[in-house]
């Protein structure tokens, strides 16, 4: 059994080293706080994102029959105009997804 000093050796080198990891990230990004390409990055990066999502999910789910791709066309208007219409996310995917998962369970 090791003794308490190595033992509380090795939780301060732990934590020293969880603090330094966690710490790292603001430290580097400090200096490019107010770098335009950061703040271009900020404003774009999650729109790119959400794009690339949103093309792979539909390549993944996208069926082989002309229904299953109706049912997706109709599943992705929804959702678009919902979004469009109330500007809510959550609300938008809940209703594409339930409309997506009815139209497949129904007439699939």
């Amino acid at each position: 059994m090791p003794d308490n000093s190595y033992i509380a050796v090795l939780v301060a080198v732990s934590a020293a080293v969880t603090w330094g990891l966690r710490a790292l990230p603001f430290a580097a990004l400090a200096p490019l706080r107010h770098s335009r390409v950061v703040k271009y990055l900020s404003v774009h990066m999650p729109v790119g994102v959400m794009l690339i999502l949103a093309i792979y999910t539909l390549r993944t789910v996208a069926g082989d029959t002309a229904s299953q791709l109706t049912w997706l066309a109709v599943a992705v208007t929804v959702t678009v105009g919902l979004h469009v219409w109330r500007a809510q996310a959550l609300l938008s995917i809940v209703a594409g997804t339930t409309c997506y998962v009815t139209l497949m369970s129904v007439w699939g």
